[in-house]
């Protein structure tokens, strides 16, 4: 008999800058798509049982939709605003926010939208209008276009909208926006047969063992270069259980019983905080639950745990991975026929199991066709009338007899360490700027009134956010990192002002400058599908590949340049993926590519000019040169190597990578890499 707990975990970061405009509107958009969709799609089958995690920063996020509608958030604000009355950087910076969705499974379905994502040409302001529109239509979940009429009417039509017609949906949405904190209540209270478990986490999302303790870097990897002269922060780390457990009481009217630690970061004297609290639970990743016991027998992974008194649920990394990962790519029967065939044979093997699938709760969908409704209803379904597994929340979980653990190994949800925000220039650079503005505070708190010092506090524990040292470093990629890197920095310079001190020039300099935003070379994170046409259509597009920063290798001496400055690399099921960044005007002029693979004698020869060309090789170029090539070309190979020579007349000018062959595995599932 298998106890099966599906734990959604829902989080973004706190966009807001120094006066409370949020700066992103990722928190709105994902509100309409995904955080009232998925408790529904729970509700709608009897028997189905599921918990949620939500952040501090989404409820005070959430709430302030609701306080001051679209004025609080900078995107929803313009692009309310008629395209006439914006400016130029305005207008960009919108289009280029409409243009960041996925386009095969969000942007494709909706025919005008995809029309005007794909023009070339400049867009006229009536046309603009409609792609903004379009673009908030596509991120409206399947409960909104079902039950908002609005938003259903509207999608029916499907483009020749009018700008007066933004009002009208706006409505529709920021009076949606205050529903979703109350369904959750809800359906975890004994009106609501309980059939959800609610949990949060430390107030601004930190790595609590790192607040407490920098050591335990390098107790979870001894190779981890730690930060200069790092201060203890523990008031810190209490203050982030605190505060998160009174906005979740303020929330949802009852005490949470379970955290999950942001990230999965866990360490003893974490876990005793949490006891202390009368936290009853939490959860993190199988990693630590093998290091702990100093074992890689899964057996053990289906065995109910505590430290300390505190029962642990250990993400099963596989099955959380398939449904973050790789059943976007099947039918939905196929994909619940395999997570079936998972769990019947852990059933077959353990006589009682507790499996629990974690995972973030928002950010898969938009990767599956029509937002994983069809997936999870299939899911459901069976799943409610399967005899052998039941689906149970986390606090039932915790309420069953469990086995104690002897000692608890410090480390995170990722390899079981720290390393993803400590160890690199970066991120301890981050991690030396607050240590530097803490020792400036100390030496001026005594002369500091008491509401100064509380809003010093609130800017101390946003800064110590775990999504700021994502970005920072070579590991992770967005193109967002100049405005996550502003907004944490502005959270330091903010505790200068309220000291009325001019704040140090460091703060100013950007962590991340743009020739430091990768290593010279990034290994590919996630799969990825992208639209073959030479442009960067989306945010999203190559979010996750591999990239090579060519520039870096240019020196002095270097009499000639090639005109490539940056590949990018990846691949999903079907296909790889290229992408070259650089002198694009002289590389249409008269720029060949070709590219050879070490186990074929065959190469692959594209003349940039006469772009684009169809088939097993797809190609384009625009702003970029974007390639696709068909895995089934390499039928029954494992890994290629592939290099690439680029001639510009008579002469190769460029020879890529400029290190080494690229070793692309064509059976890659990424599956390590999928965050929660």
């Amino acid at each position: 008999m298998i106890d099966l707990s599906f734990f959604w975990h829902m989080h973004q970061p706190d966009y807001r800058n120094g006066k409370g405009v949020m700066r992103m509107p990722w928190v709105f958009l994902h509100a309409i798509k995904d955080y009232y969709d998925m408790p529904w799609m729970v509700e709608r089958h009897k028997g189905i049982k599921a918990s949620f995690n939500i952040t501090p920063p989404l409820i005070t996020q959430l709430k302030l939709y609701e306080k001051e509608g679209y004025s609080c958030d900078r995107f929803l604000s313009l692009w309310m605003k008629h395209p006439t009355s914006l400016g130029n950087e305005e207008r960009k910076w919108v289009q280029k926010i409409c243009t960041t969705t996925q386009f095969e499974t969000m942007v494709k379905p909706i025919p005008r939208y995809a029309e005007l994502y794909n023009k070339n040409e400049p867009l006229s302001d009536n046309e603009l209008v409609e792609l903004e529109i379009l673009f908030m239509l596509a991120w409206c979940g399947n409960y909104l276009r079902r039950n908002e009429p609005v938003v259903s009417t509207m999608l029916e039509r499907g483009g020749g909208f009018k700008n007066e017609e933004k009002e009208r949906l706006m409505d529709a949405l920021l009076a949606f926006i205050p529903t979703i904190l109350p369904y959750y209540a809800s359906l975890a209270s004994s009106h609501g047969k309980k059939i959800v478990s609610l949990s949060t986490t430390p107030l601004n999302h930190p790595i609590l063992p790192l607040l407490l303790d920098m050591q335990n870097a390098k107790r979870s990897n001894p190779k981890t270069i730690l930060p200069q002269n790092p201060l203890p922060l523990v008031e810190d780390a209490y203050a982030q259980v605190e505060r998160a457990k009174a906005l979740y009481s303020e929330t949802f009217g009852a005490e949470p019983m379970g955290f999950w630690p942001a990230e999965g970061a866990v360490d003893e004297k974490s876990v005793a905080i949490y006891k202390e609290r009368g936290l009853r639970w939490i959860a993190t990743d199988e990693a630590i639950l093998f290091r702990s016991l100093e074992s890689d027998d899964r057996r053990e992974l289906y065995r109910r745990r505590e430290y300390n008194g505190v029962y642990i649920a250990f993400r099963d990394h596989t099955l959380s991975d398939l449904i973050g990962f790789t059943y976007r790519y099947k039918d939905a029967h196929s994909a619940v026929d395999d997570f079936i065939a998972h769990l019947e044979s852990i059933d077959k093997n353990h006589e009682t199991a507790a499996v629990s699938v974690i995972l973030d709760g928002e950010n898969a969908w938009e990767f599956y066709p029509n937002n994983a409704f069809d997936f999870f209803e299939v899911l459901y379904s069976r799943l409610a009338q399967t005899s052998w597994c039941k689906t149970v929340t986390m606090d039932e979980m915790a309420q069953k007899p469990r086995t104690p653990l002897d000692n608890l190994h410090p480390g995170s949800w990722i390899f079981g360490t720290f390393d993803t925000w400590v160890g690199h220039p970066q991120k301890n650079a981050a991690w030396e700027m607050i240590y530097q503005t803490r020792r400036d505070y100390l030496h001026h708190e005594p002369t500091l009134d008491k509401k100064i010092k509380e809003a010093i506090m609130e800017h101390f524990l946003a800064s110590e956010c775990s999504d700021w040292f994502w970005w920072y470093g070579d590991d992770h990629y967005t193109e967002y990192i100049e405005e996550f890197d502003s907004l944490f920095r502005n959270h330091l310079i903010e505790i200068y002002h309220l000291m009325n001190i001019a704040p140090p020039a460091s703060l100013f300099v950007p962590i991340a400058g743009k020739k430091e935003l990768h290593a010279l070379i990034s290994e590919p994170k996630f799969p990825i599908t992208p639209a073959i046409n030479g442009r960067v259509d989306s945010f999203f597009e190559w979010l996750g590949s591999g990239t090579i920063d060519e520039s870096r290798l240019f020196s002095t001496m270097d009499r000639v340049r090639g005109p490539i400055d940056r590949i990018h690399w990846g691949e999903d099921r079907k296909n790889i993926y290229i992408r070259l960044d650089g002198d694009l005007p002289k590389l249409k002029k008269d720029g060949v590519l070709a590219i050879f693979f070490d186990e074929s004698k065959e190469s692959i020869e594209i003349e940039v000019p006469h772009l684009p060309i169809h088939g097993d090789i797809i190609a384009a170029a625009e702003d970029t040169v974007e390639i696709s090539i068909a895995k089934k070309i390499f039928d029954g190979l494992q890994k290629v190597h592939m290099r690439i020579e680029v001639t510009m007349g008579d002469s190769i000018v460029q020879t890529l990578p400029g290190v080494s062959e690229l070793e692309i595995d064509l059976n890659e599932d990424f599956s390590k890499n999928w965050f929660v």
